[in-house]
């Protein structure tokens, strides 16, 4: 017999792809909570050893499928939340839980913000600032289309993530190298994955010039809460577009930290997200404030760890609650200031040896040192790889306390990377 939800714990199925950083955090946000957790997986065989009951292979390339199986699933173990943790999974974790008569945004916008042509197209539809774009075929001949480009212009793949395959190119020489490096990445996604679709084509819009923060947030009912924005101190002009600092609070003028909110709350709107988290990239000039991508999920990697509310919630927990309907209104984040440093991957070749480390660890504000490849890992740097060697984390009085601190752990660390 089945049990009700006052007579058992919630259950959410947790959608992991098998390549993320965040399973941990997130299954220890549930066991905080006293939450069972469902495992939705890409790779079966990663499972073992888990109950029938506790875990389900699915293929997020197809979620139509995808969500037939979860339905399923649910007649025997009920499920009140579904959360996706990453890109992957943003547009299963939509269409299951419309599926299962859950809260969810429009399975159109979980598809808009995964299609960067798309998402511009609505953003520029709903008047807020967007550079001139335009989307191209990968067999088409990039000479030919540099002649119609204005310059500085940047080449995006549709969908990958990370800033994967993002180039700036200022002239037509360079239009045409960076057309062709991220035509053999897309190809190379095709090989991999299966998705020939969303890999043929490719999106070349206006290079926004100013500095870029991000804004993590959640939706309650159409309603957007600021949980933080970050400050991303190191410029970000290109040719490739690797992130690094991540600092919060910002250092910027409340006024202009409320005109960063009114712009994605507004891009939340056009696009018809209502439901969950957020996470916004934004650049700033003097024209205003550009959206440049807003995803329906929580911020990537490890940064999540930055961020802390109440007595020391996680952002892992705060979504889980979120999704289970309990209070996160009341939750507000820690006064100190915090940042993450992704540690970037500086050239291509075999990961042998991490040098520095505890010197690391030992600058003052630091709080965690974590590599997150292993040794004889074979690293690739932007913009072809999408990963990065690790994330170093600090907690200080003031922004620019913490800001000096990840530069100094940084620097402290060595990375023996040979052919």
């Amino acid at each position: 017999m089945k049990k009700s939800l006052v007579d058992r714990s919630p259950r959410i199925l947790l959608l992991l792809p098998t390549r993320t950083y965040r399973a941990t955090d997130f299954l220890a946000a549930a066991e905080q909570l006293k939450v069972e957790v469902v495992i939705g997986s890409d790779q079966p065989q990663t499972l073992g050893g888990l109950s029938p009951r506790k875990s389900l292979a699915l293929n997020f390339d197809h979620p139509a499928e995808a969500t037939q199986k979860i339905v399923a699933f649910a007649k025997d173990y009920p499920i009140d939340a579904v959360v996706g943790v990453d890109d992957d999974t943003t547009v299963l974790a939509t269409m299951a839980a419309k599926g299962l008569g859950l809260p969810h945004n429009a399975v159109e916008s979980a598809y808009a913000t995964r299609n960067k042509h798309q998402l511009r197209k609505i953003l520029a539809e709903a008047g807020l600032l967007s550079p001139q774009f335009a989307l191209f075929s990968i067999n088409a001949n990039p000479a030919e289309i540099a002649a119609q480009v204005s310059f500085p212009c940047v080449i995006k793949p549709l969908s990958l993530s990370a800033s994967r395959g993002v180039i700036r190119a200022n002239d037509s020489e360079q239009f045409v190298t960076a057309f062709h490096r991220v035509v053999a990445i897309l190809r190379q996604k095709e090989n991999v994955e299966g998705r020939e679709t969303v890999h043929q084509h490719i999106l070349v819009e206006g290079f926004i010039p100013g500095a870029e923060v991000a804004l993590e947030g959640i939706l309650s009912e159409g309603k957007l809460r600021v949980l933080a924005i970050f400050d991303k101190p190191d410029p970000l002009h290109g040719p490739f577009f690797e992130e690094t600092l991540y600092i919060t609070p910002s250092r910027l003028t409340i006024e202009r930290q409320e005109e960063i909110a009114s712009v994605v709350a507004k891009a939340a709107e056009a696009l018809s997200l209502r439901e969950g988290p957020v996470h916004a990239e934004l650049r700033i000039n003097d024209q205003g404030v550009w959206l440049i991508e807003i995803a329906a999920r929580s911020i990537g990697g490890l940064c999540a760890r930055t961020l802390r509310f109440g007595t020391g919630i996680s952002l892992e927990e705060l979504v889980i609650r979120h999704a289970i309907g309990r209070d996160v209104d009341s939750l507000e984040r820690e006064g100190q200031a915090a940042g993450v440093m992704m540690i970037p991957i500086p050239c291509a070749g075999i990961l042998r040896e991490v040098r520095g480390k505890a010197r690391a660890e030992a600058v003052d504000k630091i709080e965690e040192v974590t590599i997150t490849i292993s040794l004889g890992q074979e690293v690739l740097p932007l913009p072809e790889g999408g990963r990065y060697l690790g994330f170093i984390f600090a907690r200080g009085e003031t922004p620019e306390s913490v800001e000096t601190a990840l530069r100094e752990a940084h620097r402290r660390l060595e990375f023996v990377i040979t052919k």
